[in-house]
């Protein structure tokens, strides 16, 4: 998962491959509440993992379940519908899947037990109504306290002032979010009173599919719903939750809705393929597949995936009723930038009451990159963009802003002379649904070459340019190229196979064939991971001699250029500037005189235990100097037009934060501060 303040995405021309979504949101949380309170053991395989289900996993351990995490699957040993627990704090973050079906469970556990709960979340949480939830449950009997605004949480739910008022209908809203239903359904079957319960709702069900999710699901942990048509439901007494023993999560509709999108603008050659869902999806977001095929997408359903492809080009303009599909319609907006005209997004309403109020920001985010938007109370009209521009998108803390703007990225496909990177601001905030999302999205999509942003570190021996570059590639979410560790690489192929270090020709042929990757701060040859053998001493000696070849260098010139990937590389050591990566955009060259970095280097070695002269550390790094500034292959000299940095009294907090500084002045976007 990216930890970035801020993820640069180069302009990108298309996508290609397999990309597999993870477990829905919506199942996985409802799945884990229906198991938690279920007497039984229940094995859900296909889990969401993200903020919003660890948030309600952490509620359930508190209620008192056993949990077992094994890698494919979730072991959940069921508290039953009347937990221990007496007294609790609940912290739910953002997440509205936990905190409205725990409001109700809870409220109604302690109606039962003479248990008082608190619920808590993020300020953001705190300003997302549930008034609608609080008064059905207060006319059903419990008691619901809010400790800040009426109707919004943090509030404590605790026994009323007698049973259950079960005899008439329990009334809710239905215009406002299908949470407030689906949060009643399920704690319904936790109620002690033996008589049948029924929900009357007000007004028209918006985001019904949702509402059908909760029925099945219910229906799996065997709990019957009665239903006249979307205005009534009940729920007979007698019944009781019960594990299915297994429970399978199918993949989320919305995280596939950025796929089928991207499919549907850059998938020209073959088609994308989309695993973990398929047009059988009892989640109403797969209704996203309808649109994009109205837009001219083709999709193809198989069983346990879609297959993806760009159609019609430009798309069609749309004009929609999203209702059925509240969360998959923010795509839409998206997707709304490619089109040949003016695109309509209708009964959206319920975005405002969301992880923020979406539909003003998807209109404010969609302006910033040229996009003409009329946004109405529950509308929003697009046209796209005349002339696109760089820019850097707020995601508010809302998961679906990040991924469904990262589309904003693909406008090379526009064609005419478009190509705009795009900056995605805390891009963390996907942990609520998909953590590696944009990991995923890196994959599978393509970019020019030229296109991907590169930033080059070099500076003399022990200067610390491969702890900066190291520190920088992760500032950044960039992948790490240490050429330095390249070289040694090849020198240890070359002593795995016998090669002499003087048979250039060999040396050079290895070079090229060499399968290499770094993770983080690990090197990995051939898969095995080989970073503690690379700073063997054998190992670096035989590094220096073959990195003399000129044939060598070449040969591991290709290796090196193959790092250039999105979203985008920070290369680290001799040439990288100068000869390999001649286009970046920004070059560093560190210039800590050798006094300093022989201090430094003494710090370390005594630090481990291993005996040091200063001085003698001193004349090396010199000698060493000398030799690198005059040796005929790849001398120690700055890349032209390279940023010099002193570096002598800077922590690496304070490198990294100057680095930082300098590549925000070369960015193309607004200068506000990251």
């Amino acid at each position: 998962m990216f930890t970035t303040r801020f993820l640069d995405i180069p302009p990108l021309n298309g996508v290609a491959g397999t990309v597999r979504v993870p477990g829905s949101k919506s199942i996985s949380n409802r799945a884990l509440l229906l198991a938690g309170f279920a007497s039984g053991t229940t094995v859900i395989e296909g889990l969401l993992h993200s903020d919003d289900t660890r948030v309600m996993l952490d509620a359930l351990v508190q209620l008192g379940c056993r949990i077992e995490a094994e890698p494919d699957r979730l072991i959940v040993h069921g508290a039953g519908a009347r937990p221990a627990l007496r007294s609790a704090t609940f912290f739910l973050g953002n997440a509205g899947t936990a905190m409205r079906p725990l409001t109700a469970a809870l409220a109604i556990v302690a109606a039962s037990t003479g248990a008082s709960f608190e619920l808590r979340g993020t300020p953001r949480m705190h300003e997302r109504p549930i008034g609608d939830l609080v008064d059905a449950l207060r006319a059903l009997g419990c008691g619901v306290e809010c400790f800040g605004r009426e109707g919004y949480p943090p509030l404590r739910v605790s026994a009323g002032s007698g049973p259950l008022a079960l005899a008439a209908p329990i009334r809710v809203r239905g215009d406002v979010s299908s949470q407030f239903l689906s949060a009643l359904l399920l704690a319904l079957p936790l109620r002690a009173d033996a008589a049948d319960a029924v929900i009357e709702v007000e007004g028209e069900l918006i985001s019904k599919p949702y509402v059908e999710i909760t029925s099945k699901l219910l229906g799996a942990f065997g709990i019957d719903v009665e239903r006249d048509g979307t205005q009534r439901f009940r729920l007979r007494g007698g019944q009781t939750l019960r594990s299915p023993g297994r429970f399978a999560v199918e993949g989320d509709a919305s995280s596939a809705s950025y796929f089928i999108a991207a499919a549907a603008i850059g998938a020209i050659e073959a088609p994308l393929r989309i695993e973990g869902i398929d047009s059988a999806s009892i989640q109403g977001d797969i209704a996203f597949a309808d649109a994009a095929r109205a837009m001219g997408a083709q999709v193809e359903s198989h069983s346990g995936w879609l297959d993806v492809r760009r159609g019609r080009w430009p798309l069609a303009a749309i004009d929609l009723d999203c209702n059925a599909l509240p969360d998959a319609a923010m795509t839409l907006a998206a997707l709304a930038l490619f089109a040949d005209g003016t695109s309509h997004l209708r009964n959206i309403a319920s975005w405002r009451v969301k992880e923020t109020d979406r539909l003003a920001a998807m209109a404010r985010e969609l302006r910033k990159v040229g996009a003409t938007v009329e946004e109405g109370d529950d509308f929003l009209s697009i046209t796209p963009p005349t002339i696109w521009r760089a820019a850097s998108i707020a995601t508010y803390d809302d998961h679906r802003m990040a991924m469904a703007m990262s589309l904003a990225a693909f406008n090379p496909l526009v064609g005419g002379g478009t190509s705009v990177p795009m900056r995605i601001l805390d891009p963390r905030c996907v942990g609520k649904t998909w953590p590696d999302y944009f990991e995923a999205l890196f994959t599978v999509a393509t970019a020019s070459r030229e296109a991907i942003p590169v930033l080059a570190i070099d500076g003399p021996t022990a200067s610390g340019k491969g702890t900066l570059a190291s520190a920088v590639a992760a500032a950044l979410g960039y992948r790490l190229l240490d050429s330095g560790a390249v070289y040694r690489a090849a020198a240890k192929a070359a002593l795995d196979a016998g090669i002499d270090a003087d048979d250039g020709r060999a040396l050079a042929d290895l070079a090229a064939a060499l399968d290499l990757r770094f993770d983080a701060d690990r090197c990995f040859l051939d898969g095995d991971d080989v970073s503690d053998t690379l700073r063997l001493e054998e190992v670096g000696a035989v590094a220096s001699r073959i990195s003399a070849w000129p044939m060598v260098r070449a040969a591991l010139l290709d290796v090196q250029l193959a790092f250039r990937s999105v979203p985008g590389l920070v290369a680290d050591g001799r040439d990288m500037g100068s000869v390999v990566f001649r286009d970046a955009e920004l070059k560093v060259f560190l210039t800590a005189g050798p006094a300093e970095r022989a201090e430094r280097r003494y710090k370390q070695l005594i630090s481990k235990g291993i005996s040091a002269n200063i001085d003698s550390l001193r004349a090396d790094l010199e000698s060493r100097d000398a030799r690198d500034r005059n040796r005929s292959a790849s001398p120690l000299v700055p890349a032209e037009g390279a940023l010099m940095l002193d570096n002598s009294a800077l922590s690496v907090e304070a490198s990294v934060e100057a680095v930082l500084v300098a590549w925000q002045e070369r960015r193309p976007f607004d200068r506000s501060p990251v």
